[in-house]
């Protein structure tokens, strides 16, 4: 019996060693394969994990950013709208909402929260979620590698390598770097990928300045961006984000008093402003600066031996543009076209039966097939005939869709409007526009301060200063007049009779120019003065003197690239050329005679701020420098008491201000070109169709249709201190004496006692 009883004993006990070997065996077992399955995640047998080189620089788009000369972002290029930043870049008040929002001890767990993963593991049990489980870093990991599309095992398999990821993360960055690199990663929704975007979207403003309200807004709209949204669905907005203040006070973040009294505010997403590249500042400028990016991008290349790419690499990109001055300059078109002359455009040709097109000579049927002939046109060029022509749509069904009624948005100049009407009459709609450009550029560096390609880039995409070739009218003449003075050796006092000239031509003919003008006739007028009125015969007298070869050479030499043709013809001012070529030639006289070519870009970046590209400007010496002073003292006179001179006595310039004016044929083009010692600037105004005009010299003079433009500009500059730009500056004089005399009336007495020694002949 005790034999029996022993044996049991030793049955049991070895039944329990049993039980005891299976159970650290099977945990061993279970050890061994979640150390050999972390080892297969760690050494990519269950697919590739990032290296510490994909961690160090993850892949993602990163826009490229236009920054203006006084730090401000002019707009991004981008596929992704995304831009990152420091964390000493983002309010303390984001970073805190996130944490106690999503991670409460993101500060104290090392990649992995085992209390959250408990917490997600009870939820399953018993159907009551209390959260997530994931951790910021473990968010971050998922953010910066993408899962795409996943089975449930690739699913679980994909979680477990983010844990590795996380783990990884942890160890090569601080926690202020893993939370910044988050907040650069996730997406909240409108095109705004990245705390950057994020805060100028929905709040125009940089990250370092949300307040606690705005934090938390975007705080709780990672979550579910389109859930969430403030703009989509206020109200489920409105309740996330107090949902996160609570939050921060439950953990310490904010008072209860506080957090009661934020949640009664409105979400504040007025500023509300969706980016895109039809959107922001400097509009015209950026899509030219992009056209000019493609180019560098296409010949510069990475360390990989790729090409940089515009709207993924993360490029920065510094220009010239100064915000101020840029804003100034859009303010005054606006201001002028909207308020005064397109309201006096549409009064003139109101009740009239071809408006607004102008015809001269023209019979009533050749003004019908004209104007056919030119709305055909303009339907050709648009983009809805592109892409149904594209699309491989009839003709006659093309042409039938312009004729629908239907509903769209057209410009005003009181705001969008919404209407109906067929796309042919929006056609002739906005045929009545007229349109502007400005370019203003800085004499001693050659810096475009501010660049308006048009009046409203959504529905004028063409550029009035690079793109467009328009006459240049008399604005063409000082290339004549600088001839003068440089080869002729001129003074601006010089006098000639004012008489019609006759110009000989290759064909035995002679070209003899109209004069507007009636004043002095038969009378010797200086060349300052004639200048100043824009005088046509004195213009031919010049250049029959030289030739139009010389002049073409001369304009070549300032600046301008496009052909000119080698007739007399040009000294009147036949040639079409860009507002960005007459700047530039313009900017040669306040800068001593020196061409400068208009510089837009400083430098450009990488996304780790290493320099790619710095400007140095491209300077040629196009005439000396006692020429282009004498060319300021003649373009003085146009603004003294020449077709300028309603910047004295109307808008109050008393200051140094040199100028010309011009006015091409059938007054189809105004142009102004105005020049202070800090600032050149050059107006070009005129509607799409060279046809499209006001009918009188009056009102369709450049006087009258671009000066007032840069005179309210101008008023604006010198009104702001921070510029640095003021009435009491002085064009500079050359450095060598000049035996030149500028006041005409002591030239006179000079001349008259020089030429009583017969031996002795003089210009000046």
């Amino acid at each position: 019996m005790e034999q029996n009883k022993n044996e049991k004993e030793t049955k049991k006990k070895r039944k329990w060693f049993n039980y005891i070997t299976k159970f650290w065996l099977l945990y061993f077992m279970g050890l061994v394969l979640v150390v050999l399955f972390f080892y297969g995640i760690v050494t990519g047998f269950f697919g590739k994990m990032p290296t510490f080189q994909q961690l160090e620089n993850p892949k993602s788009n990163l826009a490229s950013e236009v920054i203006s000369s006084d730090g401000h972002i002019l707009g991004t290029y981008f596929i992704e709208n995304r831009s990152n930043v420091t964390y000493r870049q983002v309010s303390p008040y984001l970073i805190n909402a996130l944490i106690a929002t999503e991670d409460v001890r993101f500060k104290e767990n090392s990649g992995i929260d085992p209390r959250a993963l408990l917490r997600v593991m009870y939820g399953l049990l018993t159907g009551k979620h209390k959260g997530g489980g994931s951790t910021i870093t473990q968010q971050l990991a998922k953010n910066l590698f993408p899962r795409g599309k996943l089975n449930k095992l690739q699913l679980v398999v994909r979680k477990f390598k983010e844990w590795v990821t996380a783990v990884k993360l942890e160890r090569y960055y601080s926690k202020d770097e893993i939370i910044a690199m988050y907040l650069n990663t996730v997406f909240f929704g409108h095109n705004a990928y990245g705390i950057k975007s994020a805060a100028k979207t929905f709040f125009d403003k940089p990250p370092d300045s949300l307040n606690l309200q705005e934090s938390a807004l975007l705080a709780g709209v990672v979550n579910m961006p389109t859930h969430y949204s403030p703009i989509l669905h206020p109200k489920a907005s409105t309740e996330r984000r107090n949902l996160v203040l609570s939050q921060m006070a439950k953990y310490g973040y904010i008072t209860k008093v506080v957090c009661d009294s934020v949640q009664k505010l409105p979400l504040g997403v007025e500023h509300y402003g969706l980016l895109s590249h039809n959107t922001g500042e400097a509009r015209y400028f950026r899509e030219y600066l992009r056209l000019v990016m493609k180019k560098w991008c296409a010949t510069h290349f990475k360390s990989n031996g790729k090409p940089y790419n515009l709207y993924k690499d993360g490029l920065r990109i510094y220009t010239t543009i100064d915000t101020r001055i840029q804003r100034y300059a859009e303010d005054a078109v606006h201001e002028y076209l909207a308020d005064y002359l397109q309201p006096e455009f549409y009064a003139r040709w109101k009740d009239q039966p071809h408006a607004p097109f102008v015809f001269p000579g023209a019979s009533p049927e050749e003004i019908k097939d004209q104007i056919k002939k030119i709305m055909n046109q303009a339907m050709r060029r648009s983009e809805r005939y592109r892409l149904m022509k594209r699309a491989g749509i009839p003709l006659d069904s093309i042409k039938m869709s312009f004729e629908k009624p239907e509903r769209m948005k057209v410009f005003s100049w009181r705001g969008i409007i919404d209407t109906t009407m067929t796309p042919m009459d929006s056609l002739r709609y906005y045929k009545y526009f007229l349109n502007a450009g400005l370019m203003s550029m800085e004499p001693q560096t050659g810096y475009v301060r501010a660049y308006v390609g048009g009046i409203d880039y959504r529905f004028f995409k063409y550029d009035h200063v690079t793109q467009a070739k328009r006459q240049v009218g008399s604005t063409f003449k000082p290339f004549l007049y600088t001839l003068a003075m440089q080869e002729g050796e001129y003074s601006p006092c010089y006098k000639v009779p004012n008489i019609s000239y006759s110009v000989p031509l290759p064909n035995g003919k002679f070209w003899t120019p109209h004069n507007a003008d009636s004043r002095r006739i038969g009378q010797e007028v200086t060349l300052k003065w004639a200048l100043a009125n824009s005088n046509n015969w004195i213009s031919a007298w010049l250049i029959s003197r030289f030739s139009p070869q010389a002049v073409i050479q001369m304009a070549h030499k300032m600046g301008v690239t496009s052909y000119i043709p080698p007739v007399p013809s040009i000294a009147l001012g036949t040639p079409d050329l860009s507002l960005y070529e007459m700047v530039g030639a313009m900017n040669t006289f306040p800068d001593k005679g020196v061409y400068i070519k208009p510089v837009f870009i400083t430098k450009i970046e990488d996304k780790n701020g290493n320099v790619l590209y710095r400007a140095t400007a491209k300077k040629t010496e196009a005439m000396s420098e006692i020429t282009a002073y004498k060319m300021i003292k003649l373009l003085e006179g146009v603004v003294e008491s020449g077709t300028g001179i309603r910047l004295r006595y109307r808008y109050g310039f008393n200051n140094e201000v040199a100028g010309k004016t011009g006015t091409t044929q059938n007054q189809s083009d105004g142009w102004f070109m105005g020049i202070v010692p800090k600032l050149t600037t050059g107006i070009w105004v005129g509607a799409e169709d060279r046809s499209v005009h006001f009918r009188t010299i009056k009102l369709g003079q450049g006087a009258n249709m671009a000066l007032p433009i840069w005179a309210i500009f101008m008023k604006k500059v010198y009104a702001d201190p921070s510029l640095g730009i003021r009435p009491s500056d002085n064009f500079s004089k050359p450095l060598k004496n000049i035996d030149v005399e500028f006041d005409c009336s002591k030239y006179d007495k000079k001349h008259k006692s020089q030429n009583t020694d017969a031996s002795q002949t003089d210009h000046f």
